[in-house]
Parts: structure tokens; C-alpha cells; sequence
């Protein structure tokens, strides 16, 4: 059953009515919310997490090697859906009842820094004390500039998501002897190949528009990378002279997904969690659009737990691949990616146990066990430096088609440099929800599409 537009604009508004009203809730209901860590015992307690992610099963690796060198700190992770995060974490953390670490992140994203940041202590002191005065050049910067507002460390970054590439079912490619496609006419081809076979080809969740944003950043990043990233801060323009022209080859290779048939029948009408995700982990595509945090399932039980979740009983694990995005544009600017702090651990400054749960954060993000443990579920790039995954300790599900290209995948990652969402304001996502929704839907022109998000753009 399809929810119609109006229903989804009505959440949306009351959505962003809850976070508005909890904003400057916020401002006022937070004792601490300035300084250190006040309330509580630092190596004992019990605390709660809430968070969109990580999975449960890694959240429960994460807690459990956390508890080795700190037993009395007992943690419960609480999983939020995603697309409702911030309606529930908006009223949860006004009260003394809510969480006492919950994840924030960079930029309009969910859990946006801007919005929740009143709700935080400044976790400045706790990281100057596990790292010294020097830490900032321990950690990836991108877990610093996209996790502070107004001089405050909201939150501690456990690790970096990246996205730009595609995922495919290689039982799927070996088993009709394809390869991945490189470019628009390859992709038709695999398409038509997988169809005429009865197979799913490639499946999106066009009505979850920060999925859309990833796919359309990753056109330009093909077209010229790091166009994309100007014209956010206002040094491309959207419409205008060359940059405006390879926004509109953009869009219109945006359109083509749609038109050629790569998009799958309905996109825009579902999500990609559940919707694209679950149909995937169904078997019933071969590639989907997902970023890095999607190599948590090379891992065979995360994979099989995923699959399960998705409704498959008696699962055979699938072989994921990461594979590069198709060069649409034929320029051979390819293999290109971008993101963000996946997360970041806030503390509550209504929490009673502050203490602990900074020890905790600080433990995950900072510490040489907490982030090996962080790269060893292959859920985030780590953010400490000079941590990689060990990957003769994890039990990928099948080692010889994906150990290789996993490392080489996941160094690529590491190495880039631009953003996902941390240069995009509340105003220019939703300004490309509208555009790219209304674009692959047939009811905004290009132009019309173009122009909006260069007014938003301008007016900042």
C-alpha cells in the first residue's frame, strides 16, 4: 500500500514541528549541557543509548567488548528508526526519562548537530583527556567540523560512512555470468539481461530522498567531482555558466534512471529502509545504491541476521561486492566517494549518569580497543587514526570474492575528502527532495528544479 504525498507532507510537518518546539525546549531544560560530565559514577551504572544505528547485532559486539575492560557499566542500546529519529528523540530528551547517550550527526541529516546540540554536554574535556591537548590530530577531521556547533563538541565520532559506489549480489552476476556495468548502456544491458530471467536488476528507495541525494551526488561527482560540494556552500552555481550546465546534464542523467528503465517500476513510491533494503536482502536484486556502512554484511552473521530481519527464513548468506559507480557521463571520473561522521555519541545533559556514559563514548571513539572494535564490525571507517579492520579475525562470507576488494574498498573510502550531507542546510534538503522526487516524477521541469535549489542556495 502506497502512502500518499499528503500523508508524507503532514509527517514531515509535524515532524519538524516536534524538533522546532524541542529546540527551544532544549536551550533552557539542559543542566550541563555547557560543561564536562557532572552526575554519576565513571565506572559504574547502567545507561541507555538510542540511535537509527548501528545494527543490533553490532551494537551488542560494540557494548560487549566495551564491558571487558568496563563490566559495571551496563549499557542497553535502543534502535530508532530512522526516518521517525527525530520526532522521538525530540520530547525523549526534554524529560529525565530519555536516553542517556543518543546519536547525533553533521549537518540536516537525521539527528542533525544544529538541532539536538542544546541537548549535549560539550565533550570537549573528555576527549582532551583520553587523547591530550593534541587529539585533534588524532582523529578524522570530519568527526570534529560536522560534530561542532558554536565552538561545543556535541558529540564523539565512532566512525565516517562514505557513499558513491553501488553493491551487487555477486551469486547473482556469477550465476548469468555478468560483469558489473560501467557505464549507462553496460547497466541497460545487465538490466535487460537479469529481466528477460526474471531477476530483479537494480532497486532504490526514490521516495527516501537522502538516497536520492547520494546517487545524484554521485552523477556529479562523475560529471566533475567536487561540483556537487560547491554549489552547497555557494561557490557553483546551480543554473549559471559551465557549472549550471553540468547541473542540468546532471539532472537530466537523474531522469534517465527513470526513463531507460534502471529504476525500477514504483521507486519513488518506497523507501530504502525497509522497502529497497529488504528486497535486496531478499535476493530479489542484484545491486542496490548503498554506501559503506552496507559492509557490515559481508560479515556472515551480520548477513544472516540482516537477511532474516528482511523476512527470508533459513538464509543463505548473500556475497556482497562493492563495485564503482557507472560512469554516466563517460568522463573516467570514477571510483569517486563522500561522507560524513556516520554518528555521533551525544551525552544528555538531563542524564543522571553523565559519568558513565562518558565514559563510554569516550571509551568507543577514542580508545585503541573501542575503535578496533568499531572497524572490526565493518559498520564505519574508524575514526582514530591508524585503525583498520583485522581482517583475518572476521568471518566474511565468502573471504576469497570479498577480502581484497573490501580492504582496497574501505582505504579508498578513508582517503576522501568530500562531504555527504555536512555542507547541506535543513533548506537545500528539502529543496532537493523536492527537485529530485519532482524531476524522476515528471512534475517539475529541470529548469524549474535547478532554480530552486540555486534560490535556497543564494539565500544562504
Amino acid at each position: 500500500m502506497q502512502t500518499s504525498k499528503k500523508t508524507l507532507s503532514a509527517r514531515r510537518v509535524g515532524a519538524v514541528a516536534a524538533v522546532a518546539t524541542a529546540s527551544l525546549l532544549l536551550a533552557a531544560c539542559t543542566p550541563g549541557s555547557q560543561g564536562g560530565a557532572t552526575t554519576g559514577d565513571a565506572t559504574a551504572g547502567s545507561i541507555t543509548w538510542w540511535g537509527w544505528t548501528p545494527d543490533a547485532i553490532n551494537a551488542e559486539k560494540l557494548i560487549a567488548a566495551f564491558n571487558e575492560e568496563y563490566p559495571d557499566i551496563e549499557v542497553e542500546f535502543v534502535s530508532k528508526p530512522i526516518d521517525s529519529y527525530d520526532s522521538v528523540l525530540s520530547p525523549a530528551i526534554t524529560s529525565s526519562d530519555g536516553p542517556d547517550v543518543f546519536n547525533v550527526a553533521p549537518g540536516s541529516a537525521n539527528g542533525g548537530v544544529d538541532t539536538f546540540g542544546p541537548g549535549a554536554i560539550d565533550l570537549t574535556p573528555a576527549v582532551e583527556e583520553a587523547l591530550g591537548p593534541d587529539w585533534s590530530s588524532k582523529v578524522s577531521e570530519l568527526g570534529i567540523s560536522g560534530l561542532t556547533v558554536d565552538d561545543k563538541l556535541v558529540g564523539l565520532s565512532a566512525g565516517a560512512v562514505y557513499s558513491g559506489n553501488l553493491w551487487i549480489n555477486q551469486g547473482i552476476f556469477e550465476k548469468y555470468d555478468l560483469e558489473p556495468p560501467t557505464d549507462l548502456a553496460s547497466w541497460k544491458e545487465v538490466c535487460d539481461t537479469l529481466e528477460a530471467a526474471g531477476e530483479g536488476c537494480f532497486v532504490q528507495g526514490a521516495g527516501q530522498w537522502a538516497f536520492d541525494m547520494d546517487t545524484f551526488e554521485a552523477i556529479v561527482e562523475n560529471i566533475e567531482p567536487g561540483l556537487y560540494q560547491k554549489a552547497t556552500v555557494g561557490e557553483a552555481s546551480f543554473t549559471e555558466g559551465d557549472s549550471g550546465q553540468k547541473f542540468t546534464q546532471a539532472m537530466e542523467t537523474w531522469k534517465s534512471l527513470f526513463d531507460e528503465g534502471i529504476m525500477q517500476e514504483g521507486a519513488v513510491g518506497l523507501q530504502q529502509y525497509p522497502d529497497a533494503n529488504n528486497e535486496f536482502m531478499q535476493g530479489k536484486y542484484a545491486m542496490i545504491m548503498m554506501g559503506s556502512w552496507y559492509t557490515q554484511y559481508a560479515v556472515k552473521d551480520s548477513m544472516v541476521t540482516a537477511m532474516e530481519a528482511a523476512g527470508v527464513s533459513d538464509p543463505e548468506p548473500i556475497t556482497l561486492v562493492p563495485v564503482d559507480f557507472p560512469d554516466l557521463a563517460g568522463t573516467g571520473n570514477v571510483g569517486n566517494m563522500f561522507g560524513d561522521a556516520d554518528y555521533g555519541l551525544a551525552v544528555s545533559g538531563r542524564s543522571d549518569n553523565q559519568a558513565a556514559a562518558t565514559t563510554f563514548v569516550t571509551w568507543l571513539a577514542t580508545s585503541q580497543a573501542g575503535q578496533q572494535s568499531v572497524a572490526d564490525t565493518l559498520n564505519n571507517i574508524p575514526a582514530l587514526a591508524g585503525i583498520t579492520p583485522d581482517w583475518d579475525q572476521i568471518d566474511l562470507v565468502d573471504p576469497e570474492a570479498q577480502a581484497d576488494v573490501l580492504s582496497a574498498y574501505t582505504e579508498t573510502a578513508a582517503a576522501s575528502t568530500q562531504p555527504r550531507f555536512a555542507t547541506v542546510s535543513a533548506e537545500l534538503n528539502t529543496a532537493f527532495r523536492d527537485a529530485l522526487v519532482g524531476v524522476a516524477g515528471g512534475d517539475t521541469s529541470i529548469p524549474d528544479a535547478l532554480q530552486t535549489l540555486q534560490g535556497v542556495a543564494a539565500a544562504e
